[in-house]
């Protein structure tokens, strides 16, 4: 069907969450992804996948029929449209997720009129440092690179192939999923002499399926073991280039 901005509209009622007009159902969040490449589509199938009610809009209508049958709702809109946001129901939503990859002003447009229809959570991908900031004053409560996270992500696992994994916490912590080497196997928690790094805290090891706390210092490591550790960039990086 057509709404009155002349942008069409698909509906397909999820059993356990079902949008009508400005009612929700609050068994889980409910998001909006707006832009559907690969960054955005994979978002809105992966949420949906989890149980949440997901709405997309797309100007683009194979974009949409896409993940017709993967979603809860799917829009054909423009997103620099204000009005077309609202009568899709955007300003129903808690989590707006701003995924427009390479048009810069669609981007701004679209989270500014997302912020004015009242979305409590905003994130958005941005494109450059200056497409950044003008997000974040637009009101944006989350940016993201998702290009450049990726390459410094593969960047550092390809530096140390010890590290298989690794979390960013903020304000300058990690944690790293190191691979236990052959060196290592047979040794003990102790003999990695964690208490000369004061900066850093085992978080214990992962074996298999199980999780074994870091207390038993005389725990016998074994090769493919993976080890957790909590600290600063800096520490971490020499601790795992020593080994």
């Amino acid at each position: 069907m057509l709404n009155a901005t002349g942008s069409r509209i698909y509906c397909r009622p999820a059993s356990d969450s079902i949008h009508t007009g400005s009612v929700m159902s609050k068994r889980k969040r409910n998001f909006v992804v707006i832009g559907l490449g690969t960054f955005g589509r994979t978002i809105a199938t992966e949420l949906a996948d989890f149980g949440n009610h997901v709405l997309v809009i797309d100007h683009n209508e194979d974009n949409i029929n896409a993940v017709l049958d993967s979603v809860s709702e799917a829009v054909i809109a423009d997103s620099r449209d204000e009005e077309a946001l609202r009568q899709a129901g955007v300003g129903d939503y808690d989590v707006a997720v701003v995924a427009i990859g390479d048009e810069i002003e669609a981007s701004v447009l679209c989270t500014m009129n997302v912020k004015l229809l009242g979305v409590d959570m905003i994130w958005a991908k941005a494109l450059s440092r200056t497409h950044h900031r003008i997000l974040t004053k637009l009101g944006a409560d989350r940016v993201i690179h998702p290009e450049q996270d990726v390459g410094q992500h593969i960047a550092q696992m390809l530096h140390n192939p010890l590290v298989r994994d690794y979390l960013s916490l903020g304000n300058g912590y990690y944690i790293i999923d190191l691979h236990v080497p052959e060196t290592l196997h047979g040794k003990t928690l102790d003999t990695l002499k964690l208490d000369e790094h004061p900066y850093l805290s085992c978080l214990g090891v992962i074996r298999g399926s199980k999780h074994i706390d870091f207390n038993e210092s005389d725990l016998v490591l074994k090769q493919n073991d993976k080890l957790l550790l909590l600290g600063k960039r800096d520490e971490l990086r020499d601790f795992s280039e020593g080994l």
